[in-house]
């Protein structure tokens, strides 16, 4: 069986959906093992792949930062024996970005000095309660008793201990994300003006819409990103009552997020929609007849409409309100 050697990625924190989904597909050629952390991070066991690399972890891990940012996407690499180790170096990286621990002397040499707050798992409320009786360091942490650990954060103490200590039980777990495709529009100075808030969200549903038909999937449900001024992001997800590609679909569900979140004069910077849990068009429900003539001549011409946007730009056919220059 292979040594473990995990690979802590993580990215900004604001890194958009697709650009995420991107870099999950880039560490899926490195290793078969790869477990999404969402929203901005990930984790790779690549101890059974270096012999196909040729590389050592921190070659590899080179590699790898450099292929990410050749796709716009910034990382931070930690690569250890165990998790939590992993995740602690992939913060403390510095100009580089790559940080590897070859072997135990390593690690405790690095873990060692850092404050107890650096230590992967130990929140804010926590670092205070072991600075309170003296433990301020993670190497500290890591020679005080399993017992005396216990008694000053609870049950948790144990697993910090062993973290501390280089320990960490887990094992990477692969999974992917559920299908998802996401359009943004950001704005050139904050923007307060409903109309033209309305009209950007307009146009990016009739956008997202299009791209599932080109896709021929379909969304089980929408999500709305607003990203505010002061740095502050709020997120709603609404589930679709028939999974659906069609625009009004789409825009009914917006709509319903839009208005319960009720902005007054909050100055909005982004904003991101995001389809969730799709599935192809053929697993869908199928078409249901309509008693409402004019939604049903709306979805008769939508292939029509598709069909001229994709061969004249996605801009040529869209609805009345989002041609409103919104930014």
């Amino acid at each position: 069986m292979s040594a473990s050697v995990i690979m802590h990625v993580r990215c900004r924190p604001d890194t958009e959906p697709e650009t995420y989904r991107a870099l999950l597909a880039l560490l899926q050629d490195l290793s078969p093992l790869v477990q999404p952390l969402p929203p901005a991070a990930a984790l790779v066991q690549i101890g059974g792949t270096l012999r196909v690399h040729r590389a050592d972890p921190g070659t590899l891990a080179q590699r790898t930062r450099v292929r990410a940012l050749l796709h716009g996407i910034d990382t931070h690499i930690g690569v250890a024996s165990t998790w939590a180790t992993a995740a602690t170096a992939s913060a403390h990286t510095g100009p580089s970005g790559v940080l590897w621990l070859p072997d135990e002397r390593a690690e405790q040499q690095f873990l060692a000095p850092l404050d107890i707050s650096a230590l992967y798992g130990v929140g804010a409320t926590t670092a205070e309660t072991l600075r309170r009786y003296g433990l301020h360091t993670i190497g500290a942490l890591a020679d005080q008793p399993e017992h005396v650990v216990c008694r000053l954060v609870g049950k948790q103490g144990r697993v910090l201990r062993e973290r501390a200590r280089g320990v960490d039980r887990r094992t990477v777990t692969p999974s992917r994300l559920p299908a998802a495709a996401t359009v943004s529009h950001a704005f050139e100075r904050d923007m307060l003006d409903p109309v033209l808030l309305r009209a950007a969200l307009l146009d990016l549903v009739a956008t997202l819409a299009e791209r599932l038909r080109a896709r021929e999937q379909i969304a089980r449900g929408l999500t709305l990103t607003v990203r505010l001024a002061d740095g502050g992001r709020i997120e709603r997800t609404r589930r679709l009552p028939v999974p659906s590609a069609h625009t009004d679909d789409l825009r009914t569900v917006l709509w319903q997020i839009w208005d319960a979140m009720a902005y007054q004069r909050a100055r909005i910077r982004r904003l991101v929609l995001t389809a969730e849990d799709l599935t192809p068009a053929e697993e869908g429900p199928g078409t249901q007849l309509s008693l409402d003539p004019a939604r049903e001549a709306r979805h008769q011409v939508e292939p029509v409409l598709d069909a001229i946007n994709a061969r004249y730009g996605r801009t040529l056919v869209r609805p009345a309100g989002a041609y409103r220059k919104a930014g």
